[in-house]
């Protein structure tokens, strides 16, 4: 089973069109839809409610009573996931999930020493201020941690939902999701993905939310690694 976790605050529009291509692009396969609805105080609950009852999937919604962020979001959604893959994708439409399919099955052709199939946003219908603060960010980011994708930022990821559930969870988790999945000893493949404008309404989660706190986040990361010794290899040893 494939686990899509879909962390989202005020989307209620922008929901039910991304259910249907998750419908049409994932059909045939074993998937639960896993909505994290972060404090919203739109319609997304009512919408929620009546997805559920037409869709082919089951569609699961976690409920935060009040916002926490993205990367909490995803850490609510990887908690509750039944699937032994988690894909994850941003609730404003920006993602296409017909590259949902493409990440899994990159993750799985690349074998156990991998950990992360990682989107690449080309194209993006971003704001110009918005996308050179993720430019500047992506290259300083790279530079520090070498993390082996040039788009961290990148809502359309996969990974195999054991090792994620590993990984340190913070307010800015969801920037770092592949130099943590190195630092478990997994490497990383990535494929580009075609970005596109969100249909309604405006980002919940702004530039301000990638500034000084990003910055801050990335010195903790890059401490991280600095402290981490390389993972063992571990077997073990059977008596009959």
């Amino acid at each position: 089973m494939i686990s899509i976790v879909i962390p989202c605050k005020n989307e209620a529009e922008n929901i039910p069109p991304l259910l249907d291509e998750i419908a049409e692009h994932l059909a045939g396969r074993d998937i639960e839809v896993i909505v994290v609805n972060d404090g919203s105080t739109d319609d997304t609950a009512t919408v929620l409610a009546a997805e559920a009852a037409r869709l082919p999937f089951p569609l699961r919604h976690i409920r935060h009573q009040a916002s926490v962020g993205q990367s909490l979001s995803l850490r609510s959604g990887v908690l509750a996931a039944r699937g032994e893959i988690t894909a994850t994708i941003d609730g404003d439409g920006q993602n296409n999930p017909k590259y949902i399919g493409e990440l899994v099955d990159a993750l799985i052709a690349a074998g156990p020493g991998v950990g992360i199939a990682c989107g690449q946003r080309v194209k993006r219908k971003d704001t110009k201020i918005k996308q050179l603060a993720s430019r500047f960010a992506n290259r300083l980011r790279g530079a520090i941690l070498n993390d082996k994708t040039r788009d961290s930022g990148c809502g359309l990821k996969a990974l195999h939902t054991d090792i994620f559930r590993r990984l340190p969870f913070f307010n800015g988790t969801h920037r770092f999701l592949p130099a943590l999945v190195i630092q478990e000893g997994y490497d990383v493949v990535a494929i580009d993905v075609l970005d596109r404008p969100r249909r309604f309404g405006t980002s919940n989660y702004g530039i301000l939310d990638r500034g000084l706190r990003g910055a801050l986040d990335l010195f903790g990361v890059w401490w991280l690694k600095r402290g981490r010794r390389a993972m063992p290899i571990v077997e073990e040893i059977q008596y009959d």
